[in-house]
C-alpha cells in the first residue's frame, strides 16, 4: 500500500516542476503583465472586476473576489470585485430559463460594462459557461482575462489575455491559478498604491 508520504512527495515534484515551467516561460509572463496592467488601470478609471468559474475554480473565483475586496497584504480602500458564482438565484434561474452554459454571459450583459474586466478561471479553457461569457464581453467591447491549463483550448483564442498554466493535472493547474491571483491581487494593490512591486 502506498503511504500518504509517497504521493505528498510525488505531488510537491509535480507542483514544483510546472511552477518552474511557468517560471521560465516568458511569453506566459508577458501575457500576464499586460493582463494585470490592464486591470490596474481598469480600477484607476473606476471600472470593477467581475471572475467567473466552475467547480474548484469558481471557488477560485470567490477566494480572488475577497482579496480584492478585503484585502491581500496591504490596508487599502476597498477594490470592487464581484464573483460571478456565488448567487443561486441568479445561477439557478438562468440555468433552468436559458441552460447552464448561459449562466455567466447573461450575467455579464446585466452587471458589466465596457469600462470593467472579466476574469474567467477554466483549467481546460473549454468551460462552455465561459466560453460564452467572453462572447457576449467582446460583443459588449469589454476587456477578457483568463487562466487556463494545457494547451489553454478554446479561451486561448476568445480572450483578450489567456494565461496558460503549464501541464494537464487540474490539481497542479489549479495551484498555479492561486499564484497567479495572489500575485495579481498583489500587483493591483501596489499600483492602487503608488509602490513598486
Amino acid at each position: 500500500m502506498v503511504k500518504a508520504t509517497e504521493l505528498l512527495k510525488k505531488n510537491l515534484a509535480t507542483s514544483i516542476a510546472v511552477k518552474r515551467e511557468l517560471l521560465d516561460s516568458e511569453n506566459q509572463q508577458i501575457i500576464f503583465d499586460q493582463a494585470a496592467n490592464l486591470i490596474a488601470e481598469r480600477y484607476k478609471s473606476g471600472g470593477r472586476l467581475y471572475i467567473a468559474g466552475n467547480g474548484g475554480s469558481a471557488a477560485d473565483a470567490q477566494h480572488l473576489a475577497a482579496e480584492f475586496v478585503c484585502r491581500l497584504s496591504k490596508d487599502r480602500a476597498s477594490l470592487p470585485a464581484e464573483s460571478l458564482v456565488v448567487d443561486s438565484s441568479v445561477l439557478t434561474a438562468i440555468g433552468n430559463d436559458y441552460g447552464f452554459e448561459h449562466v455567466f454571459a447573461r450575467q455579464v450583459e446585466g452587471k458589466m460594462t465596457p469600462k470593467d474586466v472579466f476574469l474567467g478561471i477554466t483549467t481546460s479553457g473549454k468551460s462552455l459557461n465561459i466560453l460564452r461569457a467572453l462572447d457576449m464581453c467582446k460583443k459588449m467591447g469589454i476587456p477578457t482575462v483568463v487562466f487556463s491549463g494545457g494547451n489553454g483550448g478554446h479561451a486561448r483564442d476568445r480572450a483578450d489575455f489567456c494565461v496558460v498554466a503549464p501541464g494537464d493535472l487540474t490539481s497542479s493547474i489549479q495551484e498555479l491559478h492561486i499564484v497567479l491571483a495572489h500575485t495579481l491581487c498583489e500587483y493591483v494593490e501596489t499600483s492602487i498604491l503608488g509602490e513598486h512591486p
